[in-house]
Formats: C-alpha cells, sequence, structure tokens
C-alpha cells in the first residue's frame, strides 16, 4: 500500500488516522507540526500527506506552499484534514493547491473514498507521464533509425 504523513497537532487525532490507515495497509510517519512535516516529507518523500491546517510552527497553508514550490514534491497529493467547515473553506483550501479536502471529525469511510479518490488520480497522472515517455523515446528511436 502507500506510504502516508499525518501532519496533525493533536495527539488524539493522528492517533486515529494512523489507525485507520493501517487497517488498510498503509505505512504511516507522523508530524506534530508543519516544519516538522516539511523535515519529514525531504526524509522520508511519502505517497501522500494529510496535512492539518491550524497547525503551530508553520500552518498548513504554508507547508502546502512550501511543497508546492519544490520541484521534488511539487506533484505529491496532499489532503487537507481541518476543522475549518464553513460555507467556503473547502473552496479556499482547495484553491490553495491541495488535491482534497477532509473535514474533522473524519469518518473511516470519508477518509477511505478521499485517499482512493487522490491516490487514483496520481496513478492515473503517474500513467500518462510513464505513457508520454515511452511515446518520446519511441519517437527518437525512429528519428534515428531513419537518419541511418
Amino acid at each position: 500500500m502507500s506510504k502516508i504523513l499525518i501532519a496533525e497537532d493533536n495527539p488524539v487525532n493522528r492517533e486515529l488516522l494512523r489507525e485507520l490507515l493501517e487497517m488498510r495497509g498503509h505505512t504511516v510517519a507522523e508530524a506534530c507540526d508543519g516544519e516538522e512535516a516539511l523535515r519529514i516529507v525531504e526524509q522520508t518523500q511519502p505517497d501522500l500527506l494529510l496535512l492539518d491546517i491550524g497547525m503551530p510552527v508553520l500552518d498548513g497553508f504554508g507547508v502546502i506552499r512550501k511543497i508546492r514550490e519544490n520541484p521534488r514534491f511539487a506533484s505529491m497529493p496532499v489532503v487537507a484534514v481541518t476543522a475549518y467547515a464553513m460555507q467556503g473553506d473547502r473552496e479556499k483550501i482547495l484553491s490553495s493547491k491541495f488535491d482534497g479536502y477532509l473535514s474533522k471529525p473524519v469518518d473511516a469511510h470519508s477518509l477511505t473514498k478521499e485517499l482512493d479518490r487522490v491516490l487514483s488520480q496520481r496513478g492515473e497522472q503517474d500513467s500518462s507521464a510513464n505513457q508520454n515517455s515511452r511515446s518520446n523515446v519511441d519517437a527518437k528511436a525512429r528519428a534515428v533509425r531513419e537518419a541511418n
């Protein structure tokens, strides 16, 4: 399964998310604040980041900005996990370059559904990139054969 980083300052919420993810077979790493999340992203290169918006040191908006600025991690799926659930909050979060949104309290069904959606989109993007790369290699090989 996937390697998922949970960045959440509340230990109870981290534990709940970890248990739900591990029950699904995912490997889990945890961070307590935004700066720690960025360090762990660098060290472990997770497949997906579950990111709380309201964290100390560096909030979720600061973390997503730094991730999207880094070419190594710019395409990493990031799902906001937040208590911000008022009208317009979801749209604001998604327009800040998050790939998904979960409101707290998170339930197992919503988590599973959102992870499946985001990870399948990533798989489609990876597949498309691999097909484009293969097409480019094939085109170059044809050009070399034709030149000879």
